[in-house]
């Protein structure tokens, strides 16, 4: 069984939208309010609070505060381990310290189990039933439905979503075939069998609109908290015509890699591609370099998705029961390489073809690489079945996980535990 994310579209009545907004503000109070006493125990008193602690104050606080009674406590438990979650991550160091949210900023909440909430549709369109609040029309349509385990509520766009989690068995169709790709910003994809997909370039063909409604919304009077000077009407329709522009150019990338991902799966049941650092590449410039030409490479490599494309081949080569395969660039360098003879040659970056001084190879720069890259996963010195567990794509770096909520109940204080 495969865990899925649907997300559909919410249409709540007047009365309910009300509601959906008073329950989004009561989470972020609660969230806020944890942050602010998980800090000031430990600043002020030197205590360590954990989810645990504030877990079991629940119920005292839903006392003081009823409006929080109708809000239901697993969802409650969510809010406060999102807390914990942002403090597991800066003490593993793949984050910053936690910040508080603003209200008007707060993206939603969670039910991490099945109470609470209830899904009436079989995967397309329905509705989504919530406690304390009716049934509200959903649209929508999953490619593979299962039975749901999760539901977000979000709030963006001005529009209410919510994201369901179901666990399913997805069935995806393959080939036989088996495919190296290499990532570029001149060429979106070059693959083993000389293939080109071409840079779409999304954002690059909207920035002229993007400037333009940027510079319009300059001259408008701008929010400062500081000061407690508002946003002029004028400032907030600029700034929802350039959300608007960005939002448009990220759906097309979304639309496209997911497209593009598809047609390689359905043909090959192997792929092997590079070990991106992406940290590492979109990195700002040291100081006394070329700040300007740095920021607009880190502009095209972003451009071009290359995270999401290698995240989109991994998750439906799992569907379809193929093997990914990252190769390790530092180990194998794949640029510097024939696929040919296997003789290793520096290149610049302004030669976009390979010339091999040793077996006289004559191959394109990019499509080298990818072959290079497909030797090296075919000649691992195992089968393919056992290749996946030698990919590094098998390691994680998240923390924490809302399963918790369910597998533990709360925890009864001290006191009680002992009478």
């Amino acid at each position: 069984m495969l865990t899925r994310r649907i997300t559909f579209r919410l249409y709540p009545k007047p009365a309910q939208e009300a509601k959906l907004f008073e329950w989004r503000r009561l989470h972020a109070y609660l969230y806020n309010s944890a942050l602010a006493d998980r800090k000031d125990s430990y600043q002020k008193r030197g205590e360590k609070v954990d989810y645990f602690d504030r877990q079991n104050r629940l119920p005292a606080f839903k006392e003081v505060w009823a409006e929080y009674k109708e809000l239901g406590s697993h969802a409650l438990q969510a809010t406060l381990k999102r807390v914990d979650f942002a403090f597991q991550r800066f003490f593993a160091g793949l984050g910053g310290y936690p910040r508080f949210k603003s209200i008007r900023d707060y993206s939603g909440w969670t039910y991490p189990c099945s109470s609470g909430w209830k899904a009436h549709t079989t995967g397309n369109n329905g509705y989504l039933d919530l406690s304390n609040l009716g049934q509200i029309q959903m649209r929508g349509k999953a490619r593979t439905w299962g039975t749901p385990s999760t539901c977000t509520i979000l709030y963006r766009r001005r529009k209410w979503f919510a994201s369901i989690t179901v666990q399913c068995e997805p069935v995806r169709e393959t080939g036989i075939g088996a495919i190296g790709i290499d990532f570029g910003c001149l060429t979106a994809a070059a693959m083993s069998d000389s293939t080109m997909i071409e840079n779409p370039r999304f954002m690059a063909k909207t920035q002229t609109k993007i400037k333009i409604a940027s510079k319009q919304k300059r001259r408008k009077q701008s929010p400062n908290f500081k000061k407690k000077v508002k946003a002029s009407k004028r400032w907030k329709k600029a700034q929802k015509r350039v959300s608007a522009l960005q939002r448009k150019a990220a759906n097309q990338r979304q639309d496209w890699v997911h497209k593009q991902a598809a047609e390689i799966v359905s043909c090959n049941s192997l792929v092997a591609t590079e070990k991106l650092n992406l940290k590492g590449m979109t990195a700002k410039a040291k100081k006394g370099k070329r700040k300007r030409q740095k920021s607009g490479l880190n502009r095209s490599v972003l451009d071009v998705g290359m995270g999401m494309f290698r995240k989109a081949l991994e998750y439906k080569l799992v569907e379809a029961g193929g093997i990914f395969v990252e190769v390790p660039t530092q180990k194998v360098k794949p640029s510097q390489t024939c696929p040919n003879c296997g003789h290793q040659e520096k290149k610049t970056l302004d030669r976009r073809v390979h010339r091999c001084s040793q077996c006289g190879c004559v191959e394109d720069r990019d499509v080298a690489a990818a072959k290079v890259m497909l030797n090296w996963a075919l000649g691992l010195g195992t089968s393919l079945i056992n290749a996946e567990s030698l990919s590094s794509t098998t390691e994680t770096r998240s923390k924490g996980s809302l399963r918790q909520l369910g597998a533990k109940k709360r925890q009864k204080p001290l006191a009680q535990r002992s009478g």
